[in-house]
């Protein structure tokens, strides 16, 4: 068990049954469980959004969650951050004391399910998601070999079946993995990692477990990167904005296929 397993999940006495074992249908079993966590924000002494989340990198987190959001534009517009894991609240300090969080939709709920918070996504998209004219290209078997390299690193998923994974990538390595029960804060731990680190998203993809919702693809159009690669499939609304703002949407990259949605110029036959 690393440092961050007993954040990430718990151990819960279940009972499990097999109506295939004749004579062991049912039996008491430890179980691992994903850990659900609410964090609150306050900002300049105002609350401003509670998480749902994984308890791991919530310093990452904020700082992506605030990227996205406009809040900040890099890591320098930041004078303190104060996490308290015991209460669930983050006390964060802006440089910029004239920042009115009001205007930025005061104490939103951000649920660790994408699809029922569209209200929070849509107020300050035209001011944070970036037309991307990244020159990114990838072959079909990179796209698989960075899916197969992403689930190898999800030990997780494969103990709890109740976290996302995600990691920024270049052609051939992950740059940067991240796990979430919510596949937003994925992106927003992502991204607050990249500011932390100062990272160039040039030639840079996202690799993703989990479904791309409109929600997620404004996440990458937020953070700079021009091809997400899933695992999963696409909602129509997500095409519909990758189309508009230049990003290469590919799903269902499982075995040795590929779908290709959008901006098909990205993928090198």
């Amino acid at each position: 068990m690393d440092v961050h397993d007993d954040k990430v999940m718990q151990k819960r006495q279940i009972l499990k049954f097999d109506l295939k074992k004749m004579n062991e249908q049912v039996k008491e079993v430890s179980d691992d469980i994903a850990i659900e966590f609410a964090l609150t924000i306050k900002i300049n002494g105002k609350e401003f959004a509670t998480l749902v989340c994984t308890p791991t990198h919530l310093k990452e987190l904020i700082i992506g969650f605030l990227a996205g959001e406009g809040l900040i534009r890099s890591i320098e517009d930041i004078r303190d951050i104060n996490i308290d894991i015991n209460t669930g609240f983050a006390f964060i300090e802006l440089k910029n004391k004239s920042i009115n969080v009001s205007d930025f939709n005061e104490k939103r709920f951000v649920g660790s399910c994408c699809g029922k918070s569209r209200q929070f996504y849509f107020q300050n998209d035209v001011k944070t998601a970036k037309t991307i004219n990244s020159k990114v290209s990838m072959t079909v078997s990179q796209c698989l070999n960075l899916m197969s390299l992403l689930e190898d690193q999800s030990k997780h998923f494969k103990k709890t079946g109740g976290v996302h994974q995600g990691a920024l990538c270049n052609r051939t390595e992950i740059l940067i993995f991240q796990s979430d029960i919510g596949r937003h804060n994925v992106l927003d731990k992502i991204y607050g990692q990249c500011l932390l680190q100062k990272m160039t998203f040039h030639e840079k993809c996202i690799v993703f477990s989990g479904r791309i919702s409109s929600e997620v693809l404004l996440k990458v159009a937020k953070i700079g990167v021009g091809l997400i690669i899933s695992k999963s499939a696409p909602t129509n609304l997500a095409l519909d904005l990758a189309d508009d703002l230049g990003i290469t949407v590919i799903g269902f990259v499982r075995g040795s296929k590929i779908n290709v949605y959008t901006h098909s110029e990205r993928i090198i036959t």
